[in-house]
């Protein structure tokens, strides 16, 4: 066999090049790296660090990533539900009117309204609107009886809807409340400037408050109550009323009428609610019908 020239010719030259000095520092170096490694574990943690410090340069792909985003947003989602939830809970619970109540809840969301809250809102209506909404002796029924067990507001687009749940989680009464509906019932205690015939409504039919009022004191004394079933709203009002209009339109049984105030130079309207039939026959008598 031909030995090549690089090749050692003795046992001892081939154990100097085997255990030289540059072998000897190559192989305790490895031996210190290797157990500095598994002693310290500097290696993960000097990836972990690079890795960390270029996260924001990587792509976000592969599947583990888009599973970790999914429940990262699912986590977010529930959150931001329960606390949205929360919130809507303690602003209804806050809610000092049905205004305050629509303001409170948004599509879609729910909570449940105590029986004594829901007679609070009530009964801080006037006694006209308040019927508008439920006729009292039903209400009277529905909270004090044994049917209601609880009652569930839900919020809808165009307002709130509240439903009257027995027991058996059967819905006995429901009421829709629009948001024109409840803006008209937070106005309507308070007048708007103005003036009657400036409203089309009542064209053709505004009187002079004394031809009113004297037509008014025409009919029969049961009936006067009917006719003006808010009168504290009158009451409250200052300055003189100049005249008195009758809206065009009933609503459900009501018909409106305007009252307008003249006071320190300016001139307001008033609208109450006003019995149907019992404008009718004051219309009868403003006419010159019935005497």
């Amino acid at each position: 066999m031909m030995q090549k020239w690089y090749d050692p010719f003795t046992a001892g030259e081939w154990a100097k090049r085997t255990f030289s000095f540059f072998n000897l520092g190559l192989l305790i170096f490895t031996v210190a790296f290797g157990a500095s490694e598994f002693r310290f574990d500097w290696c993960e943690k000097l990836v972990g660090t690079y890795l960390l410090a270029t996260n924001d340069l990587r792509p976000e792909t592969g599947a583990l990533w888009e599973t970790g985003r999914q429940t990262s947003n699912a986590h977010k989602s529930l959150s931001r539900i329960i606390t949205q939830r929360e919130d809507s809970k303690r602003s209804v619970q806050n809610a000092d009117s049905f205004y305050h109540l629509l303001e409170s809840l948004g599509p879609g969301e729910w909570v449940t309204l105590e029986k004594g809250h829901f007679k609070r809102l009530y009964l801080s209506l006037a006694p006209g609107i308040g019927r508008q909404l439920i006729e009292p002796s039903h209400l009277v029924w529905l909270l004090n009886g044994n049917l209601t067990d609880r009652i569930f507001c839900e919020g809808m687009t165009q307002g709130v809807s509240l439903y009257f749940i027995d027991s058996r989680n059967r819905v006995i009464h429901q009421i829709d409340l629009k948001k024109d509906t409840i803006g008209e019932i937070q106005s309507r205690n308070e007048p708007v400037p103005g003036r009657l015939i400036e409203i089309e409504a009542f064209s053709g039919r505004i009187y002079p408050s004394e031809k009113f009022f004297e037509a008014v004191f025409k009919l029969p004394a049961e009936m006067i109550p009917e006719l003006m079933v808010d009168p504290e709203l009158l009451l409250k009002q200052e300055g003189t009323i100049q005249s008195v209009g009758i809206w065009n339109e009933a609503d459900g049984g009501y018909i409106k009428l305007g009252f307008e105030f003249f006071h320190r130079g300016e001139n307001r309207v008033l609208l109450i609610q006003a019995r149907e039939w019992a404008v009718w026959q004051l219309s009868l008598i403003l006419k010159g019908e019935i005497q």
